[in-house]
């Protein structure tokens, strides 16, 4: 079975006392958490964890403690930090790539996604050999058992993408290694280390068996259709089979049509399926993006990703994948065939994009990067209690959003990074 994943990385109780003779509380005034209709305001003990979230009529209902340190939001959103479901890799490697000897880079990188606003992800492996993907796996599984630093994202497990694909919507994945959809196949695959992997994307429309989603269901993986023809009634099939997620919204799978919905169609009407899209404005159009957010009910049914590549961090220019090269201009990388590969542009970049393009609130848009994911992996708290995903966390764990008077600009930072 997989290891069951957890977003919580707070102490099981926290202090009673919100006083020490030491160190100060802090109240975290006029701050607004998607969800909620009024300001609130934020009490963060001094061992630095939120203690408690109040409405501000509330906030000196008691006598404040002796040491205290106020912080005015002046309104801005608090949030969680960013879970990216699908990440290709970062600073110049590709987690398809990765042996013992990038033990040491993928620490860096893990580092960085922090410093991007990014809690936790799931490294992608990409369409490659047997061999690769079980020496990446192995890997990633040598890299969990170190001591990990402070400021440092953590690895949910991998995001297998393929290489069980359809040729036909295969995109960048490269011909040679995709393989029949089989029960073989995935034992085959997962050997030794499987229970790394999370998340497997398939095209579900290559087992006329119907064995696959159910075993992979099983072994704890969640299942997510993508680079598929699959049509409606197939998608359908696999969500009763078990299917939870759909990869990449309109990429690599049949567009919408009036006489047949097709996979994505299905997704968006299913309960419980959770749709993953990339908002930079190439692989989706800002206006095809708003339709798609209206029909899927926003954080309802749908979560960001970045589908970031190796260069991610690096900037624009051409850099190395397996054995082909990629262009990376503006952040849109394309193979040399003109072949869309992916992007640079981190998750919570795509918060912003939604943002100034109008396609959706502030609120909204900071959702689908931060709860959404998490209800995709099954994640899901009370939904009276839209308070307790911050409970017992590090405030400086925290997201603190800010819109420029001009209301389209969305910047971020880490809270109580600057006091």
């Amino acid at each position: 079975m997989a290891q069951v994943t957890s977003f919580s990385d707070h102490p099981s109780s926290v202090p009673d006392s919100c006083s020490d003779s030491k160190q100060s509380t802090t109240l975290i005034t006029h701050a607004r958490l998607p969800g909620h209709p009024d300001l609130l305001c934020v009490w963060v003990d001094p061992q630095g964890l939120v203690r408690s979230i109040q409405p501000m009529a509330q906030a000196f209902k008691q006598p404040p403690p002796e040491r205290l340190q106020v912080v005015n939001l002046q309104g801005d959103w608090l949030s969680l930090g960013g879970v990216d479901l699908q990440i290709n890799g970062a600073l110049g490697l590709s987690f398809t790539d990765l042996t013992l000897n990038h033990l040491g880079k993928l620490g860096e990188i893990c580092q960085f996604l922090w410093q991007q606003g990014v809690d936790a992800f799931l490294p992608t492996l990409v369409t490659t050999s047997p061999q690769q993907i079980q020496q990446a796996l192995a890997t990633i599984h040598r890299y969990d058992q170190q001591i990990h630093r402070v400021g440092s994202a953590k690895i949910l497990g991998v995001h297998l993408e393929g290489p069980c694909l359809n040729p036909s919507k295969r995109g960048a994945h490269p011909q040679q290694y995709l393989q029949p959809l089989t029960l073989a196949t995935l034992k085959t695959l997962l050997a030794d280390q499987g229970q790394w992997v999370k998340v497997m994307t398939l095209a579900p429309e290559l087992d006329p068996t119907g064995e696959v989603i159910p075993y992979l269901c099983q072994q704890g993986i969640a299942v997510s259709l993508g680079h598929s023809q699959a049509t409606a009634a197939q998608a359908q099939a696999a969500f009763r089979q078990g299917a939870t997620l759909v990869t990449h919204a309109f990429n690599a799978m049949p567009p919408l049509h009036h006489r047949e919905p097709g996979l994505l169609g299905a997704a968006l009407l299913e309960p419980g399926v959770f749709a993953g899209f990339i908002a930079d404005g190439q692989h989706v159009s800002p206006l095809m993006l708003q339709i798609l957010l209206r029909a899927g009910n926003y954080s309802e049914h749908l979560f960001l990703v970045s589908d970031a590549l190796a260069p991610l961090g690096l900037g624009d220019g051409t850099y190395p994948w397996d054995d082909r090269h990629m262009t990376v201009d503006q952040g849109t990388a394309r193979l040399a065939d003109g072949t869309l590969a992916g992007t640079t542009e981190p998750l919570l970049t795509g918060v912003s994009n939604l943002v100034r393009w109008g396609v959706c609130s502030v609120e909204e848009a900071i959702a689908l990067a931060t709860t959404a994911p998490r209800q995709a992996l099954g994640d899901r708290w009370e939904a009276s209690r839209r308070d307790r995903p911050f409970m017992g966390r590090a405030a400086n764990q925290l997201l603190r959003w800010s819109l420029d008077r001009d209301g389209h600009t969305l910047t971020w930072q880490r809270l109580l990074a600057n006091t």
